[in-house]
């Protein structure tokens, strides 16, 4: 398949909102240009949505219900630091409209905010890592709270920068709201799914088992019903299989009993070795859109579990792309498109601090936005 890569719309659309001038139509016609061009694209078209200012390394991404994107930022372990993480705001075209500094970040450590979720009311909530905790803020004011904090489980941690994950330190990653206001947590170091609350407070062990310990584990994570959760394991365990592949990446599946406990973990999909799953995002039909970070590519699965569809197709293809995906981490559906954080976590290259648009043709589910406060 031919794809088209462009840096940002720019170019055709300034031309759209010209030829709307030029006819004297105004907005009616520069928003049929916009809907003919998104027409035109190919399924899994990349673009790029926005330029992501330093601290960079985006990793979190949500989208308002009035098209806002919000991004969080991190930093590499061995960079110099760089002050706390920002997370900023940018309009439906890619524009920055605002940025809040995270406060109360340790001084000693850089910037470490990590998935993004909302609530009803529009309240951002902040995965931190310095210190472990959920900032709860609020983009009409800049208010900032601590809304959820974790424990240490785990009896190896040793807390420092290189060895973190392999000591299972408690590293809060994703994070998403069920429907009775609870927040369901993954720890990619620890091997399990913490559950905060509705309203907030110290997060409870919810969901643990061997088969998910991994040096990069539990990851994305999203309801796919009320009653089910999916998660990304990023590579798979050493106990989990026979003989254990833990080159390769799953997504699970786990049902919330009536009495809100976890039930059985369930395979949904097995990537192929090397693909090193990161966030995800679930459409109305029922496809998820998935970000490879160790592949540089978004894959797409069927409802069934089977790949339907990846661009960029081979490494040399994304090395065609005006900015290159370098560890794509989490996704979120604004409209029809699919928003893709470009996390260059471990290259750490400035010119890579970008939010990707990939043409999906089709909307996303709606996530779970409990009123919680």
């Amino acid at each position: 398949m031919g794809w088209r890569m462009n840096r940002r719309r720019g170019v055709r659309r300034a031309a759209a909102v010209g030829t709307a001038a030029a006819l004297g139509l105004g907005v009616l016609v520069a928003t049929a240009h916009a809907a003919e061009r998104e027409t035109e694209r190919e399924w899994l078209d990349i673009e790029v949505f926005a330029d992501v200012p330093a601290p960079g390394h985006p990793e979190g991404i949500t989208v308002a219900d009035d098209g806002t994107v919000y991004v969080g930022t991190q930093q590499h372990a061995s960079e110099p630091q760089t002050g706390p993480s920002k997370i900023f705001a940018f309009d439906p075209t890619g524009d920055l409209v605002a940025e809040y500094v995270i406060e109360g970040q340790d001084p000693r450590h850089g910037a470490g905010v990590v998935g993004l979720a909302q609530d009803g009311d529009g309240i951002v909530y902040a995965l931190d890592r310095y210190p472990q905790r959920v900032i709860a803020l609020d983009p009409a004011t800049g208010e900032q709270t601590d809304y959820a904090t974790f424990a240490q489980v785990k009896d190896l941690c040793v807390p420092a920068s290189a060895l973190t994950l392999v000591t299972q330190c408690a590293i809060p990653d994703g994070l998403t709201f069920g429907p009775d206001g609870a927040l369901y947590v993954t720890d990619v170091a620890q091997a399990l799914i913490w559950r905060v609350p509705p309203g907030g407070g110290e997060a409870e062990v919810w969901f643990s088992d061997p088969r998910i310990e991994s040096v990069f584990g539990a990851n994305g994570i999203e309801f796919v019903d009320e009653d089910t959760i999916m998660f990304a394991q990023s590579l798979t365990g050493p106990a989990d299989g026979l003989p254990p592949r833990p080159d390769t990446s799953r997504l699970y599946t786990i049902d919330i009993g009536p009495d809100g406990g976890a039930g059985e973990l369930e395979l949904f999909w097995e990537s192929r070795p090397a693909d090193g799953i990161d966030g995800f995002a679930i459409a109305e039909s029922g496809n998820v859109y998935a970000a490879l970070a160790f592949a540089k590519a978004v894959v797409v699965l069927s409802p069934e579990g089977r790949e339907i569809g990846r661009n960029p197709a081979t490494p040399a293809e994304n090395l065609l792309l005006d900015v290159p995906m370098d560890d794509p981490a989490s996704v979120a559906f604004l409209d029809d498109r699919v928003l893709v954080t470009n996390h260059t976590l471990f290259l750490g290259n400035p010119a890579s601090w970008v939010v990707h648009d990939v043409y999906a043709g089709e909307p996303g589910r709606a996530e779970f936005r409990p009123q919680v406060r």
